[in-house]
């Protein structure tokens, strides 16, 4: 989604951020990682107010997108503010099918999210609780930078060994999403292609350097 901020002297400023919410949603969800040197999302994050306009076109993309008919099992990887979109595919996952009956069985999920510090995870509490819920959700993290005490995950960037544990087999087809700095998104779908995956079930989307790798 376009956001478009227009100054009282007429200039202006465009961002895109991707949309966290389900289809599903009543309400469109954008969440936006403030940058310190950013020139739209200090604006966004610390004084925009309720009822205050916006400018928006979207959405936008058509290619890196998943829904219940696409089918499973889901394999995501996120790393920092990529683990947007992934989380409106895991909201829409969960929404849409029915826990009893086996529903979720046949959509099984394992996200690996790469971030530098704890305090950094972006929807870290939700995560959490989904899937302390849902068997049928793996939430895998691993820290690159800072770890707090008694931390017993991974604690390094994403490379070939930590896919090879966490990734569905090839041989099961999954679908796989890939969000996050440029490094990282193709670093990881050369690696799974290496490791058998089809490249035509590796979707990527990728973004700019914001401040640092993850």
């Amino acid at each position: 989604m376009d956001v478009r901020l227009t100054a009282e002297d007429g200039y202006q400023t465009e961002r895109s951020y991707s949309i966290a919410s389900a289809p599903s949603d009543s309400r469109l969800a954008l969440t936006v990682e403030m940058l310190e040197d950013g020139e739209v999302s200090p604006y966004l994050t610390e004084e925009l107010h309720a009822g205050d306009p916006l400018e928006l076109r979207g959405p936008i993309g058509g290619y890196f997108v998943w829904d219940i008919q696409t089918g499973g099992p889901l394999f995501l990887v996120a790393g920092g503010s990529g683990i947007v979109p992934l989380m409106a595919m895991i909201r829409h996952r969960n929404s849409s099918l029915p826990a009893a009956n086996g529903g979720r069985k046949n959509l099984r999920t394992k996200l690996l999210y790469s971030s530098r510090r704890w305090e950094e995870v972006i929807y870290r509490d939700e995560l959490t609780a989904l899937a302390t819920r849902d068997p049928t959700l793996e939430v895998v993290h691993t820290l690159t930078r800072n770890v707090p005490d008694g931390w017993t995950g991974f604690r390094r960037r994403i490379d070939r060994a930590m896919l090879a544990e966490t990734a569905w087999a090839a041989s099961e087809n999954p679908r796989v999403f890939v969000c996050g700095p440029t490094p990282l998104v193709e670093a990881v779908a050369g690696t799974l292609v290496e490791l058998g995956h089809r490249p035509a079930l590796v979707k990527t989307e990728r973004f700019g350097p914001t401040g640092g790798p993850v």
